[in-house]
C-alpha cells in the first residue's frame, strides 16, 4: 500500500478518513494487518506528506495510533502526550495539520487505565507533572455520577473521568480555535473523540 498522495488525500471527505481508523482499527484487533513496503513509504512521501488525520493520543506505551489504526508512513500526524491533554502548541499543530496541509478528521483519543487520570483522580502533585495533572482536573471535578471512592482504586470513576476528559477536549479545541471551528462548520473537517481498550484493543468513537 502506498502513501497518501496530494491527489488520494484531496478525495478523502472526513466522513471517509473517519471509515479509514475504523477499518484500521478493525484489522489490527483482528490480527489483519496491511502489507506495507515501509521503504517504498518514504520515498513516496520524501517530497511532502499529505496525512488525512491527526490523532492526539496519550504517551502509554500500549496506545500508539499509527498500529492500532494499522496506517503507515505519511498517513496520520501524530500527537502524544499524558493523559490527551491540550495546550497551544498542540492547538497550532491541529491548526496546521487541518488548514496548511489538509488532514480531514481530528481525534482526540482517551484510553482504559490511563496512568495519567489515575494521577488526577489522585490529585497527585509531584513536579511538572503537577501542572499537566491539573489540565485533567476539569472532567474530575464535572464527573458527578460516582460519589463514592473517587480515587484512582475504583476503575468505573476512572473510566468515567477519561472518557469526560477527551469531550471536554473537544469542546476546548471547537472553543480556542476559530480556524478549526470554522473548519467543521464548513464541513471541510470532522472532530471526533475515541477511547482505547487496552484489554480488547478496541476503539469506540463518539462525537
Amino acid at each position: 500500500m502506498k502513501a497518501h498522495s496530494a491527489e488520494s488525500q484531496s478525495t478523502v471527505t472526513p466522513e471517509k478518513a473517519l471509515l479509514f481508523l475504523v477499518e484500521g482499527n478493525h484489522r489490527f484487533v483482528n490480527n489483519l494487518k496491511t502489507n506495507r513496503d515501509l521503504l517504498q513509504q518514504v520515498n513516496d512521501t520524501r517530497d511532502g506528506q499529505w496525512p488525512f488525520a491527526i490523532v492526539l493520543s496519550c504517551i502509554d506505551s500500549r496506545t500508539s495510533a499509527e498500529l492500532i489504526f494499522d496506517q503507515g508512513l505519511g498517513d496520520i500526524f501524530s500527537v502524544r502526550i499524558a493523559g490527551n491533554i491540550l495546550n497551544d502548541d498542540i492547538l497550532g499543530s491541529m491548526e496546521f495539520a487541518t488548514k496548511v496541509v489538509g488532514s480531514k478528521i481530528i481525534v482526540v483519543l482517551g484510553h482504559s487505565k490511563c496512568g495519567a487520570v489515575k494521577g488526577a483522580c489522585d490529585n497527585i502533585k509531584m513536579g511538572n507533572l503537577t501542572t499537566l495533572l491539573n489540565k485533567i482536573q476539569p472532567a474530575v471535578n464535572e464527573e458527578k455520577s460516582v460519589t463514592d471512592d473517587r480515587t484512582s482504586k475504583n476503575s468505573e470513576f476512572v473510566e468515567k473521568v477519561a472518557s469526560l476528559n477527551v469531550k471536554l477536549t473537544i469542546d476546548r479545541i471547537r472553543n480556542e480555535s476559530p480556524i478549526i471551528k470554522a473548519m467543521e462548520d464548513e464541513g471541510t473537517i470532522k472532530i471526533v473523540g475515541g477511547m482505547y481498550d487496552v484489554d480488547s484493543g478496541k476503539v469506540e468513537f463518539f462525537t
